[in-house]
């Protein structure tokens, strides 16, 4: 799975993705070397032993060695494969999906991270089923978010989760594009709004929002850095209701949501 380009697709609604597609070790390494990455999807449905030299070859590579690579297949793992594919990990990051839905949501939360090493680790499987469909039980599914942000990774991932749980996602790259993309769509139930974009920035287009009486209550969730905390309180000053932090996780954000969109 390459990086997402900076452009929007031809209707510009979803950022683009390029997805590099492989069979067998020797023509996905071929194909690792001639395009960066920000993440691997591994079917176990290869020939014996090749996930593993694919694995072992990977990771003999400094400058692929991070790269994430998620394990996918329609049962659960055997715990023998997996241990054997783990040691051919060598301490890279390496995740066992066998969910189309977890996968698909893995995949943009490394699509948006910066460094491979800022998505939080995956909770063993038992876990994070029971949290999402916990998360899932009551959401307001069909409702309108609005995504302001200025980078397609944030853009993709955010998406992703979103429609995951059953919303529908309109996007801006800006606050002044936010804006008007709010005024022209009357259904927005509620705005993510990344604090820092060219032209107009997060703070000065959530004052701008809350200046129109009819978008008073209006649920607006700062997404700020974690790295830099005076962005939560100058959010929240400038009128958002609550704020998430980069990287996003994906069980925050949806119970950010549901707090302002209850079921």
């Amino acid at each position: 799975i390459a990086d997402l380009t900076h452009g929007r697709d031809e209707a510009g609604d979803r950022p683009p993705l390029d997805v590099i597609t492989a069979v067998g070790a020797q023509e996905a390494a071929g194909a690792l070397a001639a395009d960066p990455c920000h993440c691997v999807v591994l079917e176990l449905g290869m020939p014996d032993e090749e996930a593993s030299r694919f694995l072992h070859a990977l990771r003999g590579d400094s400058a692929l060695a991070s790269v994430p690579v998620l394990v996918h297949s329609g049962h659960r793992v055997d715990a023998a494969l997996e241990e054997n594919l783990r040691s051919g990990a060598a301490g890279g990051v390496l995740e066992f999906l066998s969910s189309l839905d977890e996968l698909r949501e893995r995949i943009a939360l490394h699509l948006a991270a910066e460094e491979p090493g800022d998505v939080l680790t995956l909770v063993r499987p038992e876990e994070p089923r029971r949290a999402s469909a916990q998360l899932g039980e009551d959401s307001p599914t069909g409702r309108t978010v609005l995504v302001v942000d200025d980078d397609a990774r944030n853009l993709f991932a955010l998406s992703g989760i979103l429609e995951l749980h059953g919303f529908r996602v309109l996007h801006a790259e800006n606050g002044r594009r936010g804006i008007e993309k709010l005024t022209h769509h009357p259904e927005v139930a509620l705005v993510l709004m990344d604090v820092m974009m060219p032209e107009m920035d997060g703070y000065t287009a959530t004052a701008e929002i809350r200046r129109m009486p009819k978008y008073a209550e209006l649920p607006i969730i700062a997404v700020t850095a974690k790295a830099m905390p005076g962005d939560r309180e100058k959010s929240l000053a400038s009128g958002a209701s609550d704020y998430v932090t980069k990287p996003v996780d994906t069980q925050d954000l949806i119970a950010c949501v549901r707090r302002w969109l209850p079921a």
